[in-house]
């Protein structure tokens, strides 16, 4: 519920100048107690600016989508086009928005007949070009920092989703961690795929493995599938044959 009520706090705020913190207790219905401590998480974390007596929205400060796009392109695009060998005739998909899931599409052949949902504009702007695609968004608000959609208008309707296989990015994995991002809002959207999904499959370089990252969205050791280029980890090799995770190694 914790989780929840911060993704709806930034939302709220997004878009207003100040609010209070009593509009803020009195709009999610809890006390003011609860709304500082709220406030002071989403203050850690960088996404609001404290005024005496309220709150107003900042946005999180990240490195641009072009500049982590290019770092350990040439192993981001091998883990791609890996993943894309999962993709058949027929198959709901969910392609996550970042670095990593973001060129899959191009080693996809470009007449199959497919169902893509995503939040990411580099995977919507591949998938307008194939014509056999039934593309959805998911998202309301764009932000342009990381090339996607945030927001979604109904948890419900997104959980009725039947999604065959999702292809997730990370900020970062380890096995304490499990699957983690850095944002309240894509959280949220990762959170709700990975549950309703029946195969997840995650897209990780090396440079991600054992990299903190504030909020977990799924253990890693619930996942079904593992494209990566983190060959020689005896750690994460075990986790996935403890629990039959399909480990594929790109070289």
């Amino acid at each position: 519920m914790k989780k929840q009520r911060l993704t709806e706090i930034e939302s709220y705020l997004r878009g207003k100048d100040k609010v209070s913190i009593e509009e803020l207790s009195e709009t999610f219905q809890v006390s003011i107690n609860t709304i500082r401590r709220d406030i002071k998480k989403l203050d850690e974390e960088g996404v609001i600016k404290k005024f005496y007596g309220g709150v107003t929205f900042k946005e999180v400060p990240l490195n641009s989508f072009e500049n982590r796009f290019t770092e350990n392109l040439f192993a981001k695009k091998a883990i791609a086009k890996k993943a894309a060998e999962l993709i058949n005739e027929g198959d709901i998909i969910y392609i996550d928005s970042g670095t990593t899931t973001a060129t899959i599409l191009e080693h996809v052949k470009p007449e199959i007949n497919l169902t893509i949902f995503t939040n990411s504009l580099d995977i919507i702007e591949a998938a307008v070009k194939m014509e056999n695609v039934n593309l959805y968004t998911v998202g309301r608000h764009f932000r342009r920092k990381t090339r996607s959609f945030i927001e979604i208008e109904s948890r419900e309707r997104l959980m009725q989703i039947n999604i065959t296989k999702a292809f997730m990015a990370v900020t970062g994995v380890s096995v304490n961690q499990g699957l983690a991002n850095q944002d309240f809002a894509e959280t949220e959207i990762k959170s709700y795929i990975c549950q309703t999904a029946e195969q997840i499959i995650l897209l990780a370089d090396r440079t991600k493995f054992n990299k903190p990252a504030l909020l977990t969205f799924y253990q890693l050791k619930d996942i079904d599938v593992l494209v990566t280029n983190h060959c020689d980890d005896e750690e994460i090799r075990k986790v996935c044959q403890d629990n039959k995770i399909d480990f594929v190694c790109v070289g």
